[in-house]
This record gives C-alpha cells, structure tokens and sequence, in this order.
C-alpha cells in the first residue's frame, strides 16, 4: 500500500489532502471524519469583527461560481478562544490563515495566534475582495517581502503563504515571499471576476468584484505551479480546480507537494475523503510506494519551455 505522507517543511500531513481556506470549517465533521485529512485549514480570519460584504455574496457561472463573501468573523480573540478548541479536537495539523490592511497588524496577528494548538499560520496576502482594484500584498514583489519578513520576525510558527493569481508575474512574488522567510507557497488564490445581470443591467454580485472558482481554472494554476516549481526551493501547496485523484497527481507532477480543495468541497463535502481513497488506489495500480515520488516528476526534460523558441522551431 502507497505511503501518502508528505512533509511542508517541518510539518508531516499523512497526506496530502487539505481544504483550501474559506472552504471549510470543523462542522464538516458531521459528513466527513476530519482526522483522515492531511490538514485542517480554517478561513481566513481579521483582527476585528466583520459582517463581511454586502449581499448577494455568490453568482453561478457555466463552470464554477464567483464568491465574494469579505471575510466574516468574530475576530482574533473569539478564534483563538472559542474555534481554536474545537479543531484542536482532531488530530490533522491546523493551519490558520490570516488577513490584514496594514503590514504591521499582519505581523501583530501572526504573533497573537502562536499559540500551542494552532500548528501553521498561513498569511492571506492576496485576497482579491478585501480592495474592489484587486490590489493586496500579493500583487508587488516590494509589497510580498516586507509583508512577509514583518511577519517572519513575529512568529517562529511554520508560515505558509497565499499567493495571488491576479500578479503579472507570480514567480517574482514567490521569489520574494521565499527570500522573506516564507515555509511554503499556497498556490493560488480566486481569480478575480464580474459578471453583470441581463434582466437589470447590474452587476450580480453586491460587491461588484468576486473571486472565480472553478474546475475550468486548473490548467491556468497548474502552469503557475510549475514555473514557480522551478524557481523556489521550498514547498507548494496547489489549490485550484482539484476535484479528483488526477488532478492531485498532476499538481504534484508539476512539482506541488500537497493540494488544498475548495470548489469541489462546495459541491459534495465527501469529496475530500473520496479523493484521498482514490488517490491511494491510483498509486497502488501503478505500484507507487510513496506519493512523494509524484514530486516535480514531470517528463519535460527534453522540452523547449521557452515559447518563442518553441514556435520558431515549427512543426
């Protein structure tokens, strides 16, 4: 039988399948037994209360929905004080994700909530709703390191950190969050979208912008894997259209060490499990003894990546 576990830095997941943030909570428990997961990770949370944005947070697309829900909350001290309990009831590391406006209280946060039971902080630098621009610290090489070496000096917790799919060039990102102390990169988050309503002319959801999730999105962040692969030393944690064992594989093959599962959660919270029990099978018809083995192993070798050398070649 195929050993799933994987490290992400000092941190072992007995597999590597996890929810991705905003998609989950510990109430799945009444569906799932959460202790199979390789990790439990909550959604992202704010010091302060928020009601989150305006409604309607949710708009159906062809392929997938855009969500623009704005990080609702109790804050950090009801987290810590009455959320944290309840995860810390399972066995599955948890990881906690983080959001601020200001770099400061981002650093404040990641040192607030190391704390014993909380096992990874994952800064959220590229939530594409909380600034209807899209703009977060995600979007700027400048703006990635010193958010992330602020929040470096605060914690000796592993951090993980959420990268943005909206950057013009996410491999400069993720150089400058890995130069900055970052454990490992969560690759990535929602596309940010609109969709406009026919029968009156508005936009369909109450805080205009949303953040596309969708199967149809996996070729897109599966490229961004791998050039990322390329460049960093550290772990990546793909998250984006992941619904079936595949698709896990291939995120791997492109050099992903874990997968975390967000739309597919939504549409049958089994999913998670059903993966998991499909991915072992998977492995174990082509006799793979470790998942780790799917690492960054891409048969590439002998492939022009550049594309303008590529198409000067010709068929």
């Amino acid at each position: 039988m195929v050993d799933l576990s994987v490290k992400i830095g000092d941190i072992t997941l007995q597999n590597p399948i996890q929810p991705a943030s905003g998609a989950f909570s510990w109430e799945y428990n009444d569906v799932i037994d959460l202790n199979r997961l390789g990790a439990l990770v909550a959604k992202t949370i704010c010091r302060e209360p928020r009601l989150g944005n305006p409604t309607p947070r949710m708009a159906e697309t062809e392929a997938g929905i855009i969500q623009s829900i704005g990080l609702p909350g109790k804050g950090i001290e009801y987290f810590v004080d009455h959320i944290v309990p309840e995860y810390a009831k399972f066995k599955p590391p948890l990881v906690v994700s983080v959001n601020s406006e200001t770099i400061e209280d981002f650093a404040a946060l990641a040192e607030e909530l190391s704390v014993p039971d909380v096992d990874v902080i994952e800064a959220n630098i590229s939530c594409p709703t909380r600034n209807q621009t899209g703009g977060n610290f995600a979007m700027h090489e400048d703006y990635t390191r010193d958010c992330i070496t602020a929040i470096r000096a605060k914690t000796k917790k592993p951090l993980w950190v959420k990268l943005s799919p909206n950057a013009g060039d996410i491999v400069s990102i993720a150089r400058a969050a890995e130069a900055a102390g970052a454990d490992c990169l969560v690759i990535a988050n929602t596309f940010l979208s609109l969709k406009i309503r026919t029968d009156n002319f508005r936009p369909a959801l109450g805080n205009k912008f949303g953040g596309l999730v969708s199967p149809a999105l996996k070729p897109i962040v599966l490229r961004m894997v791998y050039q990322v692969a390329k460049q960093v030393k550290i772990p990546i944690i793909g998250v984006g259209g992941v619904t079936k064992a595949e698709d896990v594989v291939e995120y791997m093959l492109a050099g992903a060490s874990a997968v975390g599962i967000g739309y597919a959660g939504f549409r049958n919270p089994t999913a998670l499990v059903q993966i998991i029990d499909d991915l072992e099978a998977w492995c174990d018809e082509r006799g793979i003894k470790k998942v780790t083995e799917l690492i960054g192993a891409v048969k590439d070798a002998d492939m022009e990546s550049d594309p303008l050398v590529a198409a000067s070649v010709g068929v």
